[in-house]
């Protein structure tokens, strides 16, 4: 199969599709926070992403300077694989696995990469990886996994707070980072429905590789935890966040819907979320 890969380099970035990326204006930002994401990692060594049109990989060499709380020496960290839309079902999803693992044995650099049980977001399930001769070599909580091809005997591991899985703020909480261009929206929309709702909310962006490596969980873009809990690495929705918050809000009892009117309103606006919902709280004599 003549598969046709382009490894994504600092100088053709801006001019090659991103095929994780649907391109409209709605998610215009997205596309330019992922572009950028990319930009500055490969400006810290890390090895291009191949793709085309449809499908692609995302991997980094070495494992010490991916953004994630994996511990090796001198692995390939796969980030992530995919295949989309018409692409599905044409053996892309093998050929771009093979022309990563041809070349990390040309620089003897084994591969590893996160999995799971049952399929979560960015994270890859066993059958694929296992016909390549993938293993796993360690585990954390709630059926995830660490896979990896050792061409000498060697593991890698996860980090010791990844398996911890708890936090002390018993908010909502995420973890995320630019990587995957749905984040964006999904940020904006996890702060449109706590705010209309009145759920406190803990956004903490993972902008450093330390951040990343010390995390509390498995993480590749996105995690959330709640009541202290680890709740899952999916992006959320209305109907995910209702059913995990078990349509808890922290509105004062008897809140009239036009205060969340109002607080909805304020947070679609350009203003910080916060100050504005607090403004429409006040002028409804709610606090």
């Amino acid at each position: 199969m003549d598969a046709g890969f382009i490894n994504l380099t600092p100088e053709n970035l801006d001019g090659e599709h991103l095929c994780c990326i649907i391109r409209s204006k709605k998610r215009i930002r997205a596309w330019k926070r992922k572009r950028q994401w990319l930009a500055d990692r490969l400006k810290e060594g890390h090895f291009p992403q191949a793709e085309r049109k449809g499908y692609g990989i995302h991997r980094i060499r070495p494992l010490e300077t991916a953004w994630t709380p994996v511990l090796g020496d001198s692995y390939y960290y796969i980030y992530c694989l995919w295949v989309c839309g018409e692409s599905k079902g044409k053996g892309y999803g093998r050929a771009l696995m093979e022309y990563c693992l041809a070349d990390a044995r040309a620089k003897e650099s084994p591969a590893c990469m996160l999995g799971a049980e049952k399929q979560r977001h960015g994270f890859q399930t066993r059958p694929l990886q296992k016909k390549f001769g993938f293993q796993t070599v360690d585990t954390a909580p709630n059926g995830y996994e660490l896979l990896a091809l050792s061409f000498d005997g060697t593991r890698p591991r996860f980090a010791p707070h990844a398996k911890k899985q708890q936090i002390e703020n018993k908010e909502l909480t995420v973890f995320y980072n630019m990587q995957c261009p749905y984040i964006l929206q999904r940020v904006e929309r996890v702060e449109r429905y706590c705010g209309a709702n009145g759920v406190p909310l803990s956004l903490v962006r993972v902008d450093t590789l330390q951040k990343a490596k010390e995390l509390p969980c498995v993480f590749n873009n996105w995690a959330v935890f709640y009541k202290g809990k680890f709740e899952t690495v999916n992006l959320l929705d209305d109907a995910a966040l209702q059913r995990l918050l078990k349509n808890e809000t922290g509105y004062p009892k008897g809140c009239p819907a036009f205060v969340r009117k109002k607080l909805e309103q304020a947070l679609r606006s350009k203003d910080r979320a916060g100050v504005m919902a607090e403004a429409c709280f006040k002028a409804a004599g709610w606090c």
